[in-house]
């Protein structure tokens, strides 16, 4: 097929949901793999600690990969490690984590924003990865950010079983709780905006497997509308898990698209969202991109096209060890299926 846009183009046309050449691939988390590491050297933890080395590896998601996009960052550490969270680094093999087994918070009066948070080193490298992204590929290639939501900030700064009991218990004080965390992601985001970054992801993890959709209507549905309002360019939710239920609300929200997992059928979660929202998925990780090959990648990108899902990605950040031809067969499964369906 002939494209007549450059992979920029066909991602900020498709965010507003304008006419594509074809359907974009860009993987709202991240694609880094050990093998990519290794061949641009730039393994972790360094390329999550390294501007230069986290915009080197990000790269490769355009120049091996043919995604339309770059993400310059590997985990979802890096507010929880600049408010004060205890970091666990790991090596080249695994992401950074958060140590939640020992919370920084007990209530809303202990949430602060400390005294240069955007100057914290896991806060810059980010920021100036974008920087140079934009300076090395300029418009040719979309640049995606991103920032967390409160509920998973949340998790990281009072520990997950910690901050869910106080949902049943406390729900007044984990509404103060995230009126205070939502001003971290506003913060962080339009520091990412004004480096460069097209797009945000705005990952925000009350997973079907943790509260229900009435939770996320209770709790986080009215934030997210407030975030697409504030955060001056278009966001992408991210949720893990099954997550069906709260999709009507989600459509609602204001956000550009929704970043959606395996366990949603792709034609079910295009029914659910009925138009409100587009979405980006959702080929599976373990089983597909990491366990088999690129005839099983293949045939889960023509099921999310033919459902008409408007953007094509992983379901989340992939297995390190995920094989690069599994991952390259993303975009080449996309220009086969519309050469196959063009009129």
């Amino acid at each position: 097929m002939v494209e007549t846009m450059t992979p920029r183009e066909r991602v900020l046309a498709a965010l507003d949901r304008q006419p594509v050449d074809r359907t974009p691939v860009a993987c709202p988390t991240n694609i880094s793999t050990v093998e990519l590491m290794d061949l641009v050297d730039a393994p972790f933890p360094d390329a999550c600690r390294d501007p230069e080395l986290a915009a080197r590896l990000a790269a490769t998601g355009y120049y091996e990969l043919g995604f339309d996009a770059v993400s310059p960052y590997f985990s979802i550490i890096q507010e929880s490690s600049a408010l004060g969270c205890d970091m666990q680094w790991e090596e080249k093999d695994n992401w950074p984590t958060v140590r939640m087994h020992q919370p920084i918070w007990k209530d809303s009066r202990d949430v602060r924003v400390p005294p240069g948070f955007l100057e914290h080193p896991d806060i810059i490298t980010v920021t100036r990865a974008i920087e140079i992204l934009r300076r090395e590929l300029g418009d040719e290639v979309a640049i995606i950010g991103k920032t967390m939501g409160p509920w998973t900030l949340a998790y990281h700064a009072f520990g997950v079983e910690n901050f869910l009991l106080m949902t049943v218990d406390q729900p007044d004080e984990v509404m103060r709780i995230m009126h205070k965390l939502k001003e971290v992601s506003v913060l962080f985001g339009e520091a990412q905006i004004a480096a460069g970054a097209d797009a945000l992801t705005f990952p925000d993890h009350a997973t079907g497997d943790l509260v229900s959709g009435e939770y996320y209507k209770r709790f986080l549905q009215d934030i997210h509308t407030e975030m697409a309002e504030r955060l001056d360019t278009p966001l992408i939710l991210h949720i893990c898990g099954a997550t069906l239920d709260r999709m009507p609300y989600i459509a609602q929200t204001g956000m550009a698209y929704f970043h959606f997992d395996s366990k949603n059928d792709p034609q079910a979660a295009m029914d659910t969202v009925a138009g409100g929202i587009g979405l980006v998925g959702n080929i599976n990780n373990p089983s597909t991109l990491y366990s088999r090959g690129p005839e099983e990648v293949r045939q889960e990108v023509f099921k999310c096209l033919d459902a008409g899902v408007q953007m094509i990605a992983p379901e989340c950040a992939i297995p390190l060890a995920t094989k690069l031809e599994n991952l390259i067969a993303i975009p080449e499964a996309v220009v086969e299926w519309h050469e196959a369906n063009a009129n």
